[in-house]
């Protein structure tokens, strides 16, 4: 199977620092599917074209048990998988071009994140659904499609059209976006792995299309053919991309904050959902927390970067649901962590208006985002468990602003964030309340903002870090 990668840009060898393979140079790799080749059918300064060749051994695929089902049937002889790009060229991608998808690139990093015009040829792409499958999939992604759906025979007119498609794209993209549209779709077109889908399969798709996948029209079919349709991953798969949207919410910047006689770059935009954590992992290490509760850990977000910071000795993951517990434990690796690593966390079915002695006790508990996902009248019972029961060293809140709402492209005035928030605070409320709760309960209380504050909406986060101080009044 062939892939052919074309740019046109000013000085179009650099393709090969990006790849990380010299013009000059014919590699090959060893596979578990077969062998890839990596060549330079021209390499100038005008125009500069790279060649993935996969030779893939049918035979020895079954001798080699790397599918499954009926060795003596003729099918697993005779096939397309010498030719039509598929899962397998995928992983080939994902191998030769490794440094190049990380958006890596050591010799000349000035050239990543580059828009380059490019062209890719793929000879014989499978898709059932013909040329307009491939548009619905590749131009949401700003390339241009030409698909030319192959004959089955073209001397044999009457047999029809194959589910081949001979497809080039041409679009101005980063090398790295580029190869991470291919990696990802050309499994979903082929509608086939060749290897077993697990967890891993999830991370791997977030980790390589989570900066577009979300916004993408089919969304949803990527996702459910990518992970062969397996219910559990797809759900996993498509909570995570929803968690990227939110955290997607980036700080805006008004002209006032540059100076107009020079002309600076662009910050590089953070995901509030990083800066967030980031946030609570401060107080907490400010406060000296080391046995730390995540209450309402969802599928464990904050509990990734509690485990890699070794000065949080025990931590807990508690949460109403079991299902999304089920998927944090999947999330985090747990099955597969070692046995120092695992013994720091565990995972808890518990709610937050619910008092629970195991909850008791701990340096700190952290309510990141949580507190507007509960009915007002039940606040109540969240503060008498958290702050009565739990009674824990500090307490760290993380809460929308609803005054930034309005900076927010796309979200309606008056709206909320996400459909299942009960209420969203502006700052004085959420003052308010963090005042009166430390008040009865024996806690000082400090704020901080958690992304760039306007001037007059203030940050996208509000952040409240109670002390305890005395016993409740």
């Amino acid at each position: 199977m062939l892939l052919t990668l074309t740019s046109t840009a000013a000085h179009a060898s650099d393709l090969g620092y990006l790849l990380h393979k010299h013009p000059e140079r014919v590699q090959s790799f060893e596979l578990s599917v077969g062998v890839a080749h990596v060549f330079y059918p021209e390499a100038t300064d005008e125009r500069c074209t790279v060649a993935l060749l996969l030779e893939v051994d049918p035979v020895e695929l079954v001798r080699g048990r790397r599918f499954g089902g009926d060795a003596l049937s003729l099918a697993q002889y005779v096939n397309d998988r010498p030719y039509a790009a598929s899962s397998m060229l995928s992983v080939a991608l994902g191998r030769v071009f490794g440094s190049a998808l990380k958006g890596r690139c050591d010799a000349r990093p000035e050239l990543v994140g580059v828009p380059l015009p490019l062209e890719v040829h793929v000879p014989a792409l499978p898709s059932r659904g013909g040329a307009d499958v491939v548009s619905g999939l590749f131009e949401p992604l700003g390339w241009s499609v030409s698909a030319t759906v192959r004959p089955l025979d073209p001397e044999l007119p009457a047999w029809g059209d194959s589910r081949y498609v001979d497809v080039v794209l041409r679009g101005t993209l980063p090398l790295d976006q580029a190869l991470s549209h291919l990696y990802v779709l050309l499994p979903v077109l082929d509608g086939a792995k060749h290897y077993w889908v697990s967890s891993d399969e999830v991370d791997k798709l977030i980790r390589s299309g989570g900066s577009w996948l979300q916004a993408h029209p089919e969304r949803d079919a990527i996702v459910k053919r990518y992970l062969a349709h397996k219910r559990g991953f797809v759900a996993d798969a498509l909570a995570r991309l929803a968690e990227l949207d939110e955290s997607a919410e980036v700080d805006v910047v008004t002209s006032d904050d540059a100076d107009e006689t020079e002309e600076v770059d662009p910050p590089a935009l953070v995901p509030l959902s990083t800066l967030r954590k980031a946030a609570v992992v401060e107080q907490l290490k400010a406060a000296g927390a080391q046995r730390v509760v995540d209450l309402g850990c969802g599928e464990g977000a904050l509990l990734r970067e509690l485990l890699a910071d070794p000065s949080f000795t025990e931590i807990v993951g508690a949460d109403v649901a079991p299902r999304v517990l089920e998927r944090a434990a999947g999330r985090l690796h747990l099955d597969r962590m070692g046995d120092r690593q695992r013994a720091r966390i565990t995972l808890l079915q518990s709610s937050v208006i619910y008092r629970d002695d195991r909850l008791a006790g701990f340096d700190a508990v952290v309510l990141m985002e949580v507190v507007e996902h509960v009915d007002p009248e039940r606040l109540p019972d969240l503060e008498r468990t958290v702050f009565g029961h739990a009674r824990p060293r500090t307490v760290v809140v993380t809460t929308p602003n609803a005054e930034y709402n309005v900076l927010f492209e796309g979200l309606a005035a008056g709206t909320m964030r996400h459909s299942d928030h009960r209420f969203e605070w502006t700052r004085a409320e959420f003052a308010d309340w963090a005042e009166r709760v430390a008040a009865a309960h024996g806690y000082t209380v400090a704020y901080a903002a958690v992304g760039e504050p306007d001037p007059g909406a203030g940050p996208p986060t509000q952040l409240a870090t109670f002390t305890r101080t005395e016993a409740p009044a």
